[in-house]
């Protein structure tokens, strides 16, 4: 079965606009309803407004009645698991059991230097993305939780209430790492999400994809248990934008999500107001 979400842009856009869009996901029937997690706008340009993921995440959470929300995906390095396993929770409470967690390894050269933080190696970073897994399944499912790993320690850590989800939110993880991350995503995750750069040839990430099988094998896990999502902004065009939803379901792409975007706050509306109009057509690829 294919799911369909929409991840509006959070940077240069007021939240009425936002507000729209996620009452657009909600009642058109979209499965989900995506965030970022970024200190500065994605782009060419990283100057200008961006909300806070999170923060729009318990937003999200009061404004929809059934539409599943989520982060694609939280940056690890941004905070710290015990503290990540919190507010998740909370979140999770706030929507009443319909919070997707996403998490990938982090690191941005600019807003870490920009807040002195360090950017750690990149083995690194997955290296505290595979541990940080571990420490939110045990915050999760745990009374108390004894953890101690290269990179972080806990000491009979408690971590409560526990999420409405049991035994916890689904986890979508992002990498593209092909040695390391792929790996940590057999192990953990629920849902793959590919972290290629936007515009990436459908027949690169199907390699990756591959790559991802043998991962699952070497860990002793059925590669038919861990879905596959794809995010890609949909062109204008609806028979175009058909055709390239329906390339990426081909692919073996179950969970597809849809970026709208346009100049202007309006335009990002109707961008999403004409996903919702594609949506039955969209379902029929399932």
């Amino acid at each position: 079965m294919t799911t369909i979400g929409l991840k509006p842009p959070q940077q240069h856009i007021g939240i009425p606009a936002l507000r729209e869009i996620w009452a657009i996901a909600d009642d058109a029937g979209f499965d989900g309803c995506w965030v970022f997690d970024h200190l500065a706008p994605m782009g060419p340009d990283r100057t200008g407004d961006v909300f806070d993921g999170w923060s729009l995440l318990a937003a999200m959470a009061e404004a929809t009645r059934r539409v599943r929300i989520g982060c694609l995906v939280s940056g690890n390095t941004n905070r710290h698991p015990g503290t990540f396993a919190k507010i998740a929770a909370t979140v999770d409470h706030l929507s009443g059991g319909r919070l997707d967690v996403g998490l990938g390894a982090g690191g941005d050269v600019l807003t870490d230097a920009m807040m002195g933080t360090p950017t750690p190696s990149a083995v690194e970073r997955v290296e505290r993305l595979a541990e940080t897994c571990e420490i939110l399944s045990l915050l999760w499912t745990r009374a108390t939780t004894e953890f101690h790993g290269r990179h972080y320690t806990l000491t009979g850590a408690i971590s409560d209430p526990k999420p409405v989800q049991r035994p916890k939110p689904p986890l979508w993880l992002g990498s593209s790492g092909e040695k390391r991350g792929l790996r940590v995503v057999a192990e953990h995750a629920d849902v793959w999400l590919n972290a290629a750069l936007p515009g990436t040839e459908i027949a690169e990430l199907q390699r990756l994809s591959s790559v991802l099988d043998a991962h699952c094998a070497a860990a002793g896990r059925d590669p038919a248990t861990l879905r596959r999502a794809a995010q890609f902004r949909l062109p204008s065009d609806a028979d175009s934008a058909l055709r390239l939803a329906e390339d990426y379901a081909g692919a073996g792409f179950t969970e597809l999500v849809l970026m709208p975007a346009g100049p202007d706050d309006g335009a990002v509306v109707q961008a999403a107001e004409a996903a919702a109009k594609l949506l039955p057509r969209l379902r029929d690829l399932g």
